[in-house]
């Protein structure tokens, strides 16, 4: 099969693109036809070596976590999918190797829900790393109908989803941007403020009863800075900075889990959330849809395709 893959780490220049052999599918895995795969940052700083200590890679190995695409051969213990099926999934497993960036990917079951009905297959491809982050930090810190939610970074990747799933849910949004992408924010439901320097002071004029929960994108100084409003310090969780298991809150490190890539799908088939596609690139090049995500100017995510069908 055709993959984009590397053999040493490095920056995107070690991304090549050619032949590699084929998965191979285990009891509990399906063989799945990629249309789309997207890039987090997480591709690019693995594929840099920085995760080395905590994620063992085997050379060549081929980057990517997300994948839209077609069930071809379910394993033998496989009841939840027949070949034809159209599924989304988050491959993230406990080594690096056997990516997403490729024509076929062996895909445990565990990763894998269907894929919503109504999007493409790029968009597709852009929701499960990003959604379940998202998903699951708002869950950790229990938001709620008419609660006050602070997304930091909310033109990201992550926080494009956090905005739509919170509203969703009943929630009062505001959401950390630059100015230039406070209407971005409006359209999808939140409240814009400038992050930086004096957000207390727009917090406390935006939120003068305080906030319920906080999550956080990016790290920084925000997100402490937010903590003074914060009416419980336990209700603020982060995936950028685990310092915040010091201050009572919740470090987030996202894991597979079918039932909140379903939940996701359905709030995708309800029109409740819409994936924000910034950029779709071919396979071949990987290369430059990871300098476009490392550049950190995207609003949404970046999806890489696969074929002519990955571009519908």
């Amino acid at each position: 099969m055709k993959a984009v893959f590397y053999e040493k780490y490095g920056d995107p220049d070690v991304l090549q693109y050619g032949e590699q052999p084929d998965p191979k599918v285990g009891p509990d895995s399906v063989l799945v036809d990629v249309r789309a795969s997207s890039v987090n940052p997480v591709d690019w700083k693995i594929t840099a070596g920085y995760l080395d200590a905590a994620l063992p890679t085997s050379f060549p190995a081929i980057p990517g976590w997300d994948v839209a695409g077609v069930v071809v051969q379910p394993g033998p213990s496989v009841t939840e999918f027949e070949a034809g099926d159209e599924v989304i999934g988050y491959v993230r497993m406990d080594t690096v190797g056997l990516g997403t960036f490729a024509e076929q990917v062996a895909a445990p079951v565990r990763t894998l829900a269907r894929k919503p009905r109504n999007i493409s297959w790029a968009e597709a491809a852009t929701m499960p790393l990003a959604g379940l982050t998202a998903y699951q930090s708002l869950q950790a810190v229990g938001v709620g109908e008419g609660e006050t939610v602070l997304v930091h970074n909310g033109a990201g990747g992550v926080g494009t989803y956090a905005i739509q799933i919170a509203t969703a849910w009943g929630a009062r949004v505001l959401a950390t941007a630059s100015e230039k992408n406070h209407e971005f924010l409006r359209s999808l439901g939140a409240e814009p403020l400038t992050y930086g320097e004096g957000l207390t002071e727009r917090l406390a004029e935006a939120a003068p009863e305080g906030l319920d929960a906080v999550v956080d994108f990016v790290g920084g100084e925000d997100w402490v800075a937010s903590l003074e409003h914060l009416k419980s310090p336990e209700r603020i969780a982060s995936v950028a900075d685990a310092e915040v298991k010091d201050r009572g809150g919740r470090y987030i490190f996202v894991r597979p889990n079918p039932a909140d890539l379903l939940a996701l799908t359905e709030l995708v088939e309800a029109g409740s959330v819409t994936p924000v596609l910034a950029e779709s690139f071919p396979l071949e090049r990987a290369a430059d849809a990871f300098r476009s995500s490392m550049d950190g100017h995207i609003r949404g995510k970046i999806a890489v395709t696969v074929g002519e069908q990955g571009q519908g």
